[in-house]
Parts: structure tokens; sequence; C-alpha cells
């Protein structure tokens, strides 16, 4: 607990404050010089400490000017204006925290942005498949469509898709609370790749899939997590290419890593979007049939969960994990490294 003495905390101001300090120096190098003369000018010595005086306050208007600055951008700010920004100019801890300040604020006004995303994004994933399923049931119970199994898998579809975006909705909440539980074990990677590229073939019927995973490939993953980044992966191909283009899912070896890429093609990720394309909520440039803009960043996350890294590569995307347990003495060993996720090479 801080101890320090603090006798000026009830003043109110600032440039005050700093008027006190100049005084009290001031006559105490006064006191200091009379007890060694035994005289000082009274007059003398009453204009040195009003010159001081006037001094202190003329220089402490510009030093507490952002400070002045800063209390009005809050007030903004609790208005919910984030585009206030405060001069930073100076190199002290004013200006330090004026710099801190701005930061701050373009932090908030992102994560406004994001809350706004959500709520535009979630509402509209939500209402289609609502709007639809409606529509289906609405058909049946008036006897205008029969509820036969095509029916009734046009509702199930749509049923599927609700059940996504509520999952998705549950990894971001994970992510926010920093779950981040792993049930890693190095297995074939080669079946997972094969029940994944046919569960995306039911869901994008129109495109065609072509796996490539060569003999024996293995990796150290949660099965589970691994899955969900190889089918959000998918899906994205499948959604940003043509109608019945074709999407790529190879599986390669490098050293004591297993590398995954997923091709599609389409017209490409732009260099400039290259990193935002695994941000919340970005759906990127590419034309495409909608999404919430969470799969992305999800598989980042999880990728990141397991050491490794993800990279847009143009029109792929590219996933490094270690293919075998780490040894105690590998880079892979530490419990979770930080790396420079979406980072490309253009």
């Amino acid at each position: 607990m801080d101890r320090v003495p603090r006798p000026l905390d009830p003043v109110p101001s600032i440039k005050f404050k700093l008027g006190l300090v100049v005084v009290a120096s001031l006559t105490a190098s006064l006191l200091f010089f009379w007890n060694q003369i035994g005289w000082l000018p009274p007059r003398t010595a009453a204009t040195a400490v009003l010159i001081a005086l006037v001094a202190s306050q003329v220089l402490a208007h510009g030093m507490t000017r952002p400070l002045r600055e800063m209390t009005s951008a809050a007030k903004s700010m609790a208005r919910g204006d984030y585009d206030r920004r405060v001069r930073a100019t100076a190199r002290d801890e004013v200006g330090q925290l004026a710099t801190a300040f701005n930061q701050m604020a373009g932090d908030l006004g992102a994560a406004d942005q994001q809350r706004r995303d959500l709520i535009a994004n979630v509402s509209h994933e939500l209402r289609t498949p609502i709007s639809a399923l409606r529509a289906v049931l609405e058909n049946v119970v008036d006897g205008v469509t029969p509820p036969d199994s095509a029916t009734m898998r046009t509702a199930l579809a749509q049923t599927e898709r609700l059940g996504t975006l509520v999952a998705e909705l549950l990894d971001l909440s994970r992510i926010d609370a920093g779950a981040h539980r792993l049930d890693r074990s190095v297995f074939p990677v080669g079946p997972l790749l094969e029940s994944v590229v046919a569960e995306a073939q039911v869901m994008a019927p129109s495109a065609r899939f072509v796996l490539r995973v060569p003999p024996g490939a293995t990796v150290y993953a949660d099965r589970a997590r691994l899955h969900q980044v190889v089918v959000n992966l998918l899906d994205n191909a499948a959604r940003h290419g043509p109608p019945g283009g074709e999407v790529r899912l190879i599986a390669l070896v490098r050293g004591a890593d297993l590398v995954i890429e997923v091709h599609d093609e389409g017209p490409g990720i732009p260099p400039e979007d290259r990193d935002r394309v695994f941000e919340r909520f970005t759906r990127g440039e590419r034309a495409g049939g909608g999404g919430t803009g969470l799969g992305l960043a999800i598989a980042r996350w999880v990728v990141d969960l397991h050491g490794g890294t993800i990279a847009a590569l143009g029109s792929h995307i590219t996933v490094t994990l270690p293919a075998t347990r780490p040894q105690p003495h590998s880079p892979h060993a530490s419990s979770r490294s930080t790396p420079h996720l979406g980072r490309s090479v253009p």
C-alpha cells in the first residue's frame, strides 16, 4: 500500500499545486539565504516570489492543457463519441498519458464498432434461416407443401444453419472468457480430413473437393478442435469460390510440422486484407455468400492454442501444426506460443 504523504491532494487545480510548489521552494531558498546572510530586502524577496508564481502559472497552462483535453474527450466518450483525440507532443509523463489515452480511445472505438457489427451480423444471420424455416413450416401447416423428405431436408438445413451460428457464438464467448482446454493427442490426420471433406460436400454440394494426404501423416492436436478449423476453412473456400469450383485440401509433412493448405478458385484475398480476414466479423472484399465473419477468427484462435500458425496467401490459407508430440527441448514444447497469425509475404 502506498504510504507516501500527499499533502497537496485537497488542492483541486494542478496549476495551483505547481504554484504552491514553486512558492514553497522559493520561500525555503529565501529562508536559507536569510539564515546565512542575516537579512534580505523584503520587497526584493516578495517580487521574486510573485514573478516565480506568475511564471509557473503561464508555463503550467501549456503543461496541463492535455489533461483538460483528456477530461473533455472522456466526457465525449461517455456519450458514445470515440473520435476525439488528444494532442500528444510532449515527451514527459503527461505526453505518455496522452498517447496512452489516444490508444485507449481507438481501442474502445474499435470495440464499440465490433459490438455494432455483432448485433447487425447476428441479427441478419438469425433472421434469414428463421424466416426460411418459418416459411417452410407454414407451407406444410397450410397444406401448400407436402411434408415429404425434400421439404424436411430444407427445414433441417435451416436448423443446422442456426446451430452453426449458435456454436460460433459459444466459441466467441469462450475466446472472451479465456477458456482454452485442449485434449491433444497424436493421431493420423487422413481419416479426420476425409470426414471433414464428406461433411463439406454435403454442406456445399456444388463445389468439387479434392483431398491429398500423404500416407501415415500424423498431427499432435485436439481432434475436435482441428475438425472445427478445417470445416471453417473449407466452408470459407466453398463460399468464396465460383459455383462448381474446385476446393483443394492438401496436407504436407515438413520436418516436425504438419502443414494443411486449403485452396480455392476465387479471386484471392488482397494483400491489405490478409491480416484482417482473421479478425472478428470481417468478411473481406471477396464476393461470396454471407457468413458471420467468425469462422476464420475462431480458426486462428484454435491454431493459436495449439502453438501453430495460420496465414492467408492469396487464394489459399495455410495452417502449420506439430506433427508429433514435442520433446521437452523442442520449440513447440512451451505451454503456448504467440505466433504472428496471418502474416504473409506478398
